[in-house]
């Protein structure tokens, strides 16, 4: 009842995934790279806001790729080689991300430009790449491309419910990444109509609990 309660209160469904620890390598050099999955459940209405974390250790920032795949198709891109372009064809030497992406930051893209990390993880909130060409595109094309494909091309979807997706790929030899962890979260608001029926519901729920009846 409390929760009911308190999802009629904000009017929205949430979802919230980690990974937990899982420290695995992401093979050097290797455009196959790992895939994780987690699969959401009890989501309510359209998708207003998604964000993703990521605690990624060593490597060289600049080899990796990562994208988020929903359960209805559309892709965001994460990461795409930060730091490549025209005048720095092997993108940024630092090592590591651990950061939440949403739509509302920073791109991450040309990171650098704002906040140095001095070869270290890089920390913060930002926005996710939203690159969506090859990553192994001609350094220039970066300079040239629009961020497109970010986590707001979830928004107003109505299949939130199934499997997402994490992909990652370090696409440069030379230095070995870790995923040592990774998360999701997911917020719908019910359509109206649903949002009206979970309402009543809960204030006959209340009413009845008020007069005693069980």
């Amino acid at each position: 009842m409390a929760l009911l309660l308190a999802c009629v209160a904000r009017g929205q469904t949430n979802f919230t995934y980690t990974s937990g620890t899982l420290s695995t390598p992401v093979p050097d050099g290797n455009p196959i790279g790992i895939t994780e999955s987690t699969t959401t459940a009890g989501l309510l209405g359209s998708v207003v806001n998604v964000q993703v974390h990521l605690d990624i250790t060593g490597g060289f920032n600049g080899d990796l790729y990562a994208y988020l795949a929903g359960p209805g198709g559309y892709t965001a891109i994460l990461l795409n080689r930060s730091g490549v372009t025209a005048g720095n064809a092997f993108g940024y030497a630092d090592a590591g991300f651990n950061i939440t992406l949403d739509d509302s930051g920073v791109n991450i893209h040309n990171y650098e430009s704002t906040f140095n990390p001095g070869g270290a993880q890089l920390t913060g909130t930002w926005q996710p790449d939203g690159r969506a060409i090859d990553p192994q595109s001609a350094p220039s094309l970066f300079d040239s491309t629009s961020p497109t494909a970010l986590l707001g091309g979830f928004d107003g979807y109505n299949n939130a419910n199934g499997t997402w997706t994490l992909f990652l790929a370090d696409l440069s030899a030379g230095g070995q990444s870790t995923l040592v962890s990774w998360g999701l979260t997911v917020v719908t608001v019910p359509e109206p109509q649903t949002w009206a029926m979970l309402a009543g519901g809960a204030g006959m729920l209340f009413a009845f609990r008020r007069r005693g009846i069980r």
